[in-house]
């Protein structure tokens, strides 16, 4: 293909005639020899004669012009020229199209699917066989060569992984490819290894010529808590010129409903590759966002899901209810305040009702001897249920008889009577020393201080069981902390008191770090894979390669040790894992020092530089122009004879240029009147049609919810609607749609006297409609809403017959599906129609009551339904309907209501005869 800047020409060949236009510049031009002169004395009788009409020897030089411009873009026309011409594969053997298919790929997919369609449909036309092969799922076995068209027909279940290609499986596959192949690879335009071993297996094989776009690569870093304060970083690849993205925190409000909680702008400095945003909210706003995504980027890498390392604790303490609180130093409370208030969120009560009620994670008991017979049995089951009862000892609990000769359920060990001083002026030794943690324990690698010792401690009865409880010791292998497990929570005592009475421990940092591990206050840092090993955690959401979540029920558990030691792949998508220790997040990018660097290729490989120019056709055009000035071209010879007038040439070259550029069929639409054009267009097909309502965004969401359903309608059964139309009760006509969405909302305007008249005309002639008052999750915290009380406003001039909720053997039942719901975006609430006659019963031997008496003429709900069957331009739905799969499955309900309703419109009743009723009972097993 030669090309000329940005234009290429399929048959350059014919530009070749562009040379003739000279000549025919001067063939136009040429006139007849002059004629011989001969004198005839009869000519003086024509003196003084003077010719009215003139005319010109020559033919004027602009509409000479007008003929070259005619001729040379027809032959430009001919010629083939194509905007923005894309590179053609010329050689003859297989193709193999690769892909990195990564989450970096995922931010232009549809720009790589395009380019894929234009390799395969050129392989298809020289009849090559190709490969279509994403380097995050490789194929078992030898290269899948296949034709074209067959590829062609797969790029759609093609899409980007959330992780990167596996360097060492890549090389092991890049040695099994044929001798000899043409390569194009779409490169997702970061640097990384284990691209040279498949680049040289490439170049070995054949001309490789590699594909990346000029979109930016932008990814974000995992947040991080600093002083209560949420710092995210952002990355970009490569670094270019000064920008700024908007950052949105995403989580669940106290409904339940996923939405954006907190947004923030970050800003990329010129030549810098990472930016910094920094927010600040609440604690209980910050411990529901689940997710943080940078605003209008579908990517896995731009998406940096949360776990228990943002979240502050709830930590609830309860005091001895004697204790003496008059120095602040020797208080139980003092040094836990100091060490969990800036991490945790902290509850203190004398009541344990009242500090349970808040939902701790941690409850903490200082010196509390016993607890009444209730508050025990609430604890237990509070422990049991995944709670942390952390309890220290102190003189009351020394001189209690609390776990004395039975193990007390709230203790992890039996106690001696009296407790144990040493280091005083009447003991008989010296303070202890702690011994190092043990390999197993929580604390395991704290280092501890010279300086921490113990003086005083209750001691725990000899046990079988004391040692596997025992989590730290003193020097001389007295326990210190131990632990039980109880149900899903545990019991944890340490055998010192919370004050510095006892110990320094309180006094040093190991106290805090000690808490730290217990997971009291927030998770420090991420846990290694020694703290992992030996546990399952199993994923609660994870994202595709778009960012999107998913569900993750039918996933297996993870070993621990994997999340922290393996990076994302198959096995490990990125997501919420949750496990013993609480939830851990894996992300795309795990490392917050990480940098995306571009991809560098090597100089003797072809780059093409996909940015958003396509290949676009333009002999159209040229040879539509050619067409239009040879028209033109007439018209003006035509005038320049004489033979036709200048009003009557102007009026023929608009009609002219109206045939040219408007469709026959418009000409004919634009003699109709507009009314009688929505009649042509109702009448000529089954068309739904939606109540104006005034409301843009209401009415936009309307008329994208019956578009989805006539496409449903379109796939699933013989019915084939034309696209919805909106109509006007004041000004449209109604008896041309059998059917009506009435959407109402707060502010829905009374019809007037005549739409009512319409409306009552429409409804005694078999059409229907149906209300949908929207506000289904309003309604059920209310008796009656807004949207309610103007729906009644307006049905009280309505002729609409006694209404009953949808019986379980109603025609809508089983039009199309069977079915017993009829969700929308929301569930629940009643479904009004038609009520049934009085003397409907059910006949013998059949399944529900015959009732061939029509259509019921409204509905009534608040279901909210356009919503759930919104689409957009692209067929996929507009709206979130529900979470994960369970929402899903809510969104094909409503379909399935939605084409039983158009179903049950178009046919009426005739499910309930009696020649179907073998067929429903076979479906419904019975």
């Amino acid at each position: 293909m030669f090309t000329l800047g940005p234009i290429g020409f399929a048959t350059p060949a014919l530009l070749l005639a562009l040379v003739a236009l000279p000549a025919l510049w001067w063939l136009l031009r040429a006139v007849p020899p002059a004629p011989v002169i001969r004198r005839f004395p009869g000519v003086a009788l024509l003196l003084g004669l003077k010719d009215e009409t003139q005319e010109s020897d020559k033919t004027p030089w602009w509409l000479l012009l007008l003929r070259a411009l005619a001729v040379a873009a027809l032959i430009i026309g001919f010629s083939g020229p194509v905007l923005n011409p894309q590179p053609e594969r010329t050689g003859d053997g297989p193709l193999l199209i690769v892909a990195d298919a990564s989450w970096a790929s995922a931010r232009d997919w549809p720009r790589r699917i395009e380019r894929m369609e234009e390799l395969l449909t050129e392989a298809s036309r020289a009849g090559r066989p190709a490969a279509v092969i994403a380097l995050t799922d490789l194929p078992e076995g030898d290269l899948p060569l296949r034709s074209a068209d067959h590829w062609l027909g797969r790029l759609g279940g093609i899409t980007p992984a959330p992780w990167l290609p596996q360097a060492d499986a890549v090389a092991a596959w890049a040695e099994t490819l044929p001798s000899t192949l043409e390569s194009y690879w779409f490169s997702d335009g970061l640097a990384r290894d284990g691209r040279t071993p498949l680049l040289e297996a490439l170049e070995a094989r054949g001309p490789v010529t590699v594909f990346e776009t000029e979109t930016a690569v932008l990814a974000l870093a995992p947040a991080q808590l600093v002083e209560g304060a949420l710092q995210l970083q952002a990355l970009r690849s490569p670094a270019s010129d000064a920008s700024e993205i908007r950052i949105a925190a995403i989580g669940r409000d106290p409904a339940g409903t996923e939405r954006t909680l907190a947004e923030g702008v970050a800003e990329f400095a010129s030549g810098e590759s990472r930016a910094e945003l920094e927010l600040v909210l609440q604690p209980e706003l910050r411990n529901r966002i689940t997710r943080f995504q940078i605003t209008g980027q579908r990517s896995a890498g731009a998406v940096a899901v949360t776990d228990d390392a943002l979240q502050r604790r709830k930590v609830a303490l309860l005091a001895g209810r004697d204790a003496d609180e008059g120095l602040e130093l020797v208080s139980p409370f003092f040094y836990l305040r100091q060490a969990l208030g800036p991490v945790s969120e902290l509850t203190e009560s004398p009541s344990i009702d009242d500090l349970l009620l808040t939902g701790p994670d941690v409850l903490i008991l200082a010196d509390v001897a016993a607890l009444g017979e209730v508050e025990s049995a609430m604890v237990q089951d509070w422990v049991a249920d995944g709670g942390l009862l952390l309890r220290f000892a102190g003189p009351r609990l020394a001189a209690s008889e609390v776990s004395r000769d039975d193990e007390d359920p709230l203790m992890p060990v039996r106690l001696r009577l009296g407790g144990r001083t040493v280091g005083g002026a009447m003991s008989w030794g010296e303070p202890r020393t702690l011994r190092d943690f043990a390999e197993g324990s929580p604390f395991e690698g704290l280092r501890i201080p010279s300086d921490v010792t113990v003086s005083s401690q209750v001691l725990a009865q000899p046990d079988p069981a004391l040692a596997d409880r025992t989590i730290a010791s003193l020097a001389d292998g007295t326990p210190l902390v131990t632990r039980k497990f109880l149900g899903d929570g545990q019991v944890v005592l340490v055998h010192t008191t919370a004050n510095a009475d006892w110990s320094t421990l309180p006094l040093s940092g190991l106290f805090v770090e000690m808490l730290e591990r217990l997971a009291v206050s927030t998770r420090p840092a991420r846990p290694g894979a020694d703290d992992l090993t030996g546990t399952t955690w199993m994923a609660e959401r994870v994202l595709d390669g778009f960012g999107e979540v998913q569900d993750a029920s039918g996933m297996a558990g993870v070993a621990g040790e994997l999340l922290v030691e393996s990076t994302t792949g198959p096995d490990l998508p990125p997501g919420g894992y949750a496990g013993p220790g609480g939830s851990l997040a894996v992300n795309v990018m795990a490392d917050a020092d990480a940098e995306l660097q571009p991809a560098d290729w090597p100089a003797r490989v072809q780059v093409e530089r996909g940015g958003a120019l396509s290949e676009t056709r333009l002999a159209g055009a040229f040879l539509g122009a050619g067409l239009l000035a040879l028209m033109a071209d007439i018209l003006a010879a035509l005038w320049i004879a004489g033979r036709l007038l200048p009003v009557r040439a102007t009026a023929a070259a608009l009609t002219a240029l109206a045939m040219l550029t408007t469709p026959g069929a418009a000409l004919a639409e634009d003699a109709v009147d507009t009314d009688d054009r929505l009649a042509i267009m109702a009448a000529n097909n089954v068309v739904l049609a939606h109540v104006m309502t005034g409301d843009p965004r209401v009415d936009e969401i309307a008329e994208a919810g019956l578009r989805g359903l006539s496409q449903a309608l379109f796939q699933r059964t013989s019915i084939e609607p034309d696209d919805p139309i909106g109509v006007d009760l004041e000004r449209d006509e109604l008896v041309f749609f059998p059917f009506l969405y009435w959407p109402i909302t707060e502010d829905t305007p009374i019809p007037s006297d005549a739409a009512l008249s319409r409306l009552n005309r429409y409804l005694r002639g078999g059409g229907m409609i149906m209300f949908d008052t929207r506000d289904a999750e309003l309604a059920g915290l209310t008796r009656t809403t807004p949207a309610e009380r103007r729906l009644q406003a307006i049905a009280r001039s309505l002729d609409i017959p006694p209404l009953e909720p949808v019986p379980e053997d109603h025609i809508l039942t089983r039009t199309f599906y069977l079915i017993q719901e009829f969700p929308g975006r929301f569930t629940g609430r009643d479904l009004w129609v038609e009520a049934s006659p009085p003397d409907a019963e059910l006949a013998e031997g059949m399944p529900f009551r015959s009732l061939n008496d029509g259509v019921t003429p409204v509905i009534i709900g608040s279901h909210d339904w356009a919503a759930a069957w919104a689409v957009d331009a692209q067929g996929l739905p507009l709206l979130r309907v529900g979470r994960g799969m369970d929402g899903e499955r809510q969104r094909e309900i409503a379909l399935r209501f939605g084409v039983n309703l158009i179903t049950h419109v178009l046919t009426g009743n005739y499910k309930s005869d009696q020649v179907h009723v073998p067929a429903l009972l076979e479906r419904l097993g019975q």
